[in-house]
């Protein structure tokens, strides 16, 4: 079987490496002939390693969900145990009205499981600490259909809980808006919870109580970069990167792949690009998919990465900004605090910057960008002087945004695919590495069960 891959980010890569080397439920060499193709100068996609202060720093995704087993299972088959590591230390704060606060635990999300607790944490009023507690007293109808995160929560918790708990989390991840992310799509677990008739605090209690006996490290990384996990994925395939996909032309029972470097043949094509580029390369072949791919909507995102004197940081793995507090930093990573390889003597600090409603990051130059979070940096964290060196790395609709109607919109690409063309990626079942790993396999085991 001749399969060529469009796209050579993680999900590419993953979708190519497994079409070779079998699904994790069925591994073995597999007969199967693969062309990546990556129209950009570089593989990895979101996986970004750059240097900072002399030492490779992730400008793009710097960990992978462990307590998901796909990415993890996948690195260990690649030959990275060795190299993986789990978090120094963890634990989230707020920076909110001019000082950090401690993000309240027990918690997911944001919804409380025990919403006593929120009244020493002194992030929210007692009106909203009083509403949490008489949640769980008013029972409610399953969710089925498609609404806002703000829309199915705010009724039940107040604007308040939504605004400074959950939206933090949620734009960390997709830099949306509660506002406009759907209630089913965003989170596999708040989904579970809008769908059952428990109310929001029942339903997260029993979650934690199920989960409890869940150990190991929530997150880990790579050593090095989590680039080596894309390097390592790409060191045995066939990946021609500068060379974009153009076309796909139907040629009988198979494919004919038009680039920038002359057609491929191909008996099966795995598209693994963004939805822009992908409706483009669709839109003669599979008009309805296409149609649904242009109307998947991104936020644009920037990595500022500083390396600061050694400097005294507060315990925890970073800061998340409430989007009420107007501030152009929407969080920070601690990345020294976090991992134990990262920074010697060095204190580095991740600061993101950008939402789907603010291009701020993306239309300064760098200079100016870099003066902002460096001023906000050093209002948050008391950090003095200069930085030792910084990295700006703009990521331009790189996120796509599961909004309402987005579970619609994906299953119509999904129908409206043609024989022997597959899609994977980002927006598919999450945005995470360990969910685009998962979905790359799958689609790759469907395909070899064609062959």
């Amino acid at each position: 079987m001749r399969v060529v891959v469009v796209g050579g980010g993680i999900g590419g890569l993953t979708a190519a490496w497994t079409l070779r080397n079998g699904p994790p439920d069925d591994p073995g060499p597999r007969d199967v002939e693969v062309t990546v193709l990556e129209a950009g100068d570089r593989i990895g996609g979101k996986l970004r390693t750059d240097t900072l202060a002399g030492a490779p720093f992730d400008v793009g995704a710097e960990a992978f969900l462990a307590r998901r087993p796909e990415a993890d299972r996948l690195a260990r088959r690649l030959g990275l145990a060795p190299e993986l590591a789990a978090p120094d230390q963890l634990g989230v704060w707020l920076w909110q009205r001019g000082r950090l606060r401690r993000y309240p635990q027990r918690t997911v999300f944001g919804i409380p499981a025990d919403p006593a607790a929120l009244a020493g944490a002194g992030v929210v009023t007692p009106r909203t600490i009083a509403r949490a507690l008489a949640e769980p007293m008013h029972g409610r109808d399953p969710l089925h259909q498609d609404v806002s995160v703000t829309a199915a929560l705010a009724p039940r918790f107040g604007r308040e809980l939504v605004d400074t708990l959950v939206e933090p989390l949620l734009g960390g991840i997709y830099a949306g808006s509660t506002d406009r992310l759907s209630m089913l799509a965003a989170t596999p677990v708040l989904a579970a919870a809008a769908r059952s008739a428990d109310p929001y605090v029942t339903y997260v209690r029993r979650h934690r109580q199920r989960t409890a006996h869940v150990t190991g490290p929530v997150f880990r990384t790579v050593r090095g970069g989590m680039q080596r996990l894309a390097e390592a994925l790409a060191a045995d395939l066939d990946v021609r990167t500068s060379v974009a996909a153009v076309a796909l032309e139907r040629d009988g029972d198979a494919w004919v792949v038009h680039s920038t470097d002359g057609p491929l043949a191909a008996d099966r094509v795995v598209v693994a690009v963004p939805a822009q580029p992908a409706a483009e390369l669709l839109h003669a072949v599979a008009p309805v998919s296409a149609r649904s791919l242009r109307a998947v909507p991104h936020a644009s995102s920037v990595v500022v990465a500083t390396a600061w004197p050694d400097a005294s940081l507060p315990a925890g793995s970073g800061f998340l900004v409430p989007r009420s507090e107007g501030r152009l930093v929407k969080a920070a990573t601690w990345s020294s605090n976090k991992w134990a390889h990262v920074g010697d003597d060095l204190t580095m600090v991740r600061f993101s910057v950008g939402r789907v409603d603010d291009r701020r990051g993306l239309d300064l130059d760098d200079r100016i960008l870099t003066e902002l979070v460096l001023a906000e940096g050093r209002e948050a964290l008391g950090l003095q002087g200069e930085p030792v060196d910084v990295a700006v790395q703009r990521w331009p609709d790189g996120l796509p945004q599961y909004d309402v109607g987005h579970v619609r919109r994906v299953a119509a690409v999904q129908q409206g695919l043609p024989e022997g063309v597959a899609m994977t990626g980002a927006l598919f079942d999450g945005v995470g590495i360990a969910p685009i790993v998962g979905h790359a396999e799958a689609t790759a085991a469907a395909l070899l069960r064609t062959a």
